[in-house]
Formats: C-alpha cells, structure tokens, sequence
C-alpha cells in the first residue's frame, strides 16, 4: 500500500447512518466553522439499519409498541417508558421540522407520512391488559387522543386485513391512534448527509476506518481505508463520534477507552414477509403490532405494517429473528468471536446464562420453515396468500450487553451512549427506538462531549428545537401548539 494522506478536521464522523448524519447537521449549524468529516464504509449513505427495509420504519413514539408500556405486578399498567420516548420524539419532529423550513431537508413527504398506529391482540389475557393500558395511556395528555375497541366490525374498519377469513370465536381487542407516521430513515438519512456536504463537510463513501488511536497531543488519529483506490488515509480529529451501528462495539473497543469495558454486543438478524400486491395493499393503511412471543427480544415484536418507500406503498409482516456473527449486515462473521475480550467475557456468560429462552426462541426461529412464516402471517391477516409476500432479509441488529457489578451482566434493550470522560470520542451502541430518538440522543451526546459550549448553543439549538428542556405531557396546550406547527410543515394534517 502506497504512504497515507494525511488530513485533519475538528469532527470526524464514523458510519453514513441516521445518527452520524444528524449530529453532522446538528454540529454545522451549532459551529459553521468546524471542519467536518464522514466516512462511510459502503457507498451511500443510510444503506445499514437506517434503510427502510431493514427497519420498521414506526417512528417510534411508544403509540402501539406494548413493551413500552408493561403490565406491573400490581395489575397497573406502566406508562413511564411510553411517556418518555414519545417525548424524545417530539423533539425529533421539531428538529426535523426546521430542517424542512429552512430548507435543509425537502419534500417531506420523501420520508415522512401520516399513518394510523394500531395495537392488536388475542385472547382473554392479552384483550384484558389492551384495555388496561388504553385506560392509563389515554389519561396522559401525549396519548388523548387514542381509541379502543373489541367490535370486530371497528376493527374491520380500522384495518380490513385483520378480520379478513377470521372465523375464530376469541375474543378480540385493538388500540388505534390515529396521527401515527410512517418514516423513510434511509431517505431523511441520505437528505440529511446530501445536506451536510453541501454545506462543507468532507463526505466519503467506501472507505473504512480501520483503526483508531490517540495521539500525544490527544487528537484521535483515524485510520481509513479506501477500498477502490486501496489506498489509507489518516484523519486527526478532535472529536470522533462512532455511528456505525453494529459496527460501533469493535471501534470503541479499538479506540482503548475505558468506558467501553464491560460491554459487549448480542447480534440478532431478521427477515420480513414483504407484499407488493396492490389489492393487498390498498386494504391495510396502518401500522400493527401485536403481543412479542415467549423468550423474543422487543425488536421482534410481529407487526403488520404500511411502508412508504420511494413514494410506493408496501406491506411488510414481521420480524422473524435469526442469529448470524456478523454484526453489520454487510460485516463478518468474525464480527462476534472478535468482539470478545477478557473485560466483557463474564458479561457475555451471565447474558447467556440469563437469557435461555432468548436462545430458545431464536434456535426455533432459525428453524422456522417458509410454511411457518407463513402461519405466522395468517395470526394477524387469516386471508393472506403466500404466494403473494416475498422474504426479504432485514437489518442487523446488536442488542448491547452491560456489565452489571463485578462479574455480572445484562442484555439491554434499547440504545446506549458511550463517552470518553474528556468528551473527545463518543459512540452509540443498540438498536431500537433509536433511529425515531436521535434528535434527542444527539442533544444529550453534546451535552455530555461539549458541557462548555452548551451555554452558547442554548439558542440556536432552541431554534431546532423550542420546547427543549420542556415536557410536553405536562403543558397540554404547548403539546397542540407543537403538534399543529410540526403537522402542517411536515405535511401531516
């Protein structure tokens, strides 16, 4: 290999996916003077986890995801999480929404679109807990305007395809809300990084960063690939955020922070059953989710939804989980073995040892036959023909694994902010609700990397966002206001 090129810029980003690209444009308007560098491995960006196909695409704000909201010993249902995410993602409308205003983004409708959020169960136990967590959800201000029902006739019409062939004599029960979305993260991804170059930064598709290290004068010094050229280029930044996604656990660990001891990642894969039949699709506008299985993780919850992608509409059934090594869905299946080291070992035992019927319940997926697939499907939508759904691989996910006490670990659902403790290089780690939260995450990722600017930035993020450091659900009035205003720029009215 020829000698490196050498380059510096004051922020380097790791990875082309909806975190990177949001933080980017975050950062260029927060300092228009910092210099800016992304670097993707493939050759778009948002063709990972953001990608429509390889996510839900919920826009997730805890309106029909029901392990969001558990049933507590003590019969209540628990709203705190519910609360908490919709809150994130407000703030995540409102970033967007003045990205369309000053024309950062375009067209809304490229990734964004009204969708109904349903949630929809079978049986005695389950219809009972719908009710219960319709009666606690609906009280709070984030969720008045939730409906429920268990007339099979309302949910006819709620959703045709759910009642379709249904001959069974359980009882039913659904929970709809009506002002739901449907999000293209692969799209706002790639407007986004568009957006980021225009304004200056240096984005660069295939390349790989390879290694990571910190020089004397505590600039991290970026190793980088470029994979057609076969050429390496080195890039000393003062900050690096790692957005790679699957990708970031072995980054962080490259880069020799402490912080990152203890952690480990628990690859899970997934398809989908995926229909383009448009007398199929004209029948179901909505998003449903359903009750997760036994043993699966909440990414794996079965769900029934609308896709707008590339301005066509497509019904997509799932998630069937798999187990694959490999961390990206277009990394390696060393992925996993290389991930290991002695720090994160006992975690990744006590997981394993915790979470048998996690095991269980992906051996049984790994095994599942097309015609089982197919069963699945006919659990929400009786009529469906098989011939008329294709599989499709999905996006990888790794569930982040953390240490807890001196030998003891846990499986941790949900996303995670790794830091440096001088701020100097951060990453994110875990899966869903993120790609729906990264408004939010980005705005504690600064607060947490940049404590000195953020008094200075208080304006001009407040632009962004106006009701940052508010709660939505406490000012009902505040939440109509910021749901007309981001309605009618979005275009979701």
């Amino acid at each position: 290999m020829s000698t490196p090129t050498s380059t510096t810029h004051d922020v380097v980003l790791i990875g082309g996916g909806i975190m990177s690209a949001t933080l980017g444009v975050m950062l260029q308007k927060l300092e228009p003077s910092w210099s800016i560098a992304l670097y993707e491995n493939l050759d778009q960006a948002g063709l990972e986890s953001s990608d429509p196909w390889n996510n839900a695409g919920t826009g997730h704000a805890a309106l029909c995801e029901l392990n969001y909201s558990p049933l507590g010993k003590d019969g209540k249902v628990d709203t705190a999480k519910a609360k908490g995410i919709n809150e994130q993602f407000w703030i995540t409308r409102q970033f967007w929404s003045s990205l369309v205003k000053d024309g950062t983004l375009a067209d809304p409708k490229n990734f964004i679109n009204p969708l109904p959020h349903m949630s929809f169960v079978v049986g005695n136990a389950h219809a009972d807990y719908l009710k219960t967590r319709y009666e606690a959800m609906s009280a709070e201000p984030l969720f008045a305007d939730m409906e429920h029902t268990e007339d099979p006739d309302v949910i006819g019409e709620w959703a045709p395809l759910l009642m379709d062939g249904r001959t069974g004599t359980e009882r039913l029960a659904a929970s709809r809300v009506p002002t739901g979305t449907d999000v293209d993260f692969g799209s706002l991804t790639r407007q986004l990084v568009t957006a980021l170059a225009a304004g200056g930064a240096d984005v660069r598709f295939g390349h790989k960063v390879t290694g990571l290290s910190r020089g004397t004068d505590g600039r991290w010094d970026v190793t980088v690939k470029n994979k057609a050229a076969g050429t390496e280029v080195r890039d000393r930044a003062r900050f690096v955020f790692v957005g790679a996604g699957g990708g970031a656990l072995g980054l962080l660990q490259n880069s020799g922070i402490p912080e990152i001891k203890g952690f480990g990642g628990f690859p899970v894969s997934g398809q989908f059953l995926r229909c383009a039949d448009e007398k199929v699709v004209n029948q179901h506008m909505a998003k449903v989710y359903g009750q997760a299985a036994v043993g699966a993780p909440p990414m794996s919850v079965p769900h029934l939804d609308t896709r707008f992608v590339n301005g066509k509409r497509s019904l997509l059934f799932g998630p069937y989980a798999g187990f694959s090594t490999n961390f990206l869905k277009s990394g390696s299946y060393l992925d996993l073995p290389l991930s290991i080291r002695p720090h994160n070992l006992p975690t990744m035992l006590n997981v394993a040892k915790d979470n048998m019927d996690l095991t269980k319940y992906l051996v049984t997926e790994v095994l599942k036959s097309n015609e089982k697939k197919v069963d699945t499907l006919h659990e929400f939508y009786p009529a469906a023909d098989g011939s008329e759904w294709e599989l499709i691989t999905a996006g990888q996910r790794v569930q982040v694994m953390k240490k807890k006490g001196k030998l003891g670990g846990v499986l941790q659902f949900g996303t995670e902010v790794v830091s440096h403790a001088d701020g100097s290089i951060a990453g994110l780690l875990g899966a869903s609700p993120g790609a729906s939260t990264a408004a939010p995450i980005m705005v504690k990722l600064l607060e947490r990397c940049f404590p000195a600017k953020m008094a200075g930035w208080d304006a001009a993020l407040k632009d962004m966002i106006p009701t940052l450091g508010r709660t939505l659900n406490d000012d009902p009035s505040l939440l109509a206001e910021v749901r007309s205003a981001t309605d009618a720029v979005l275009q979701l009215g």
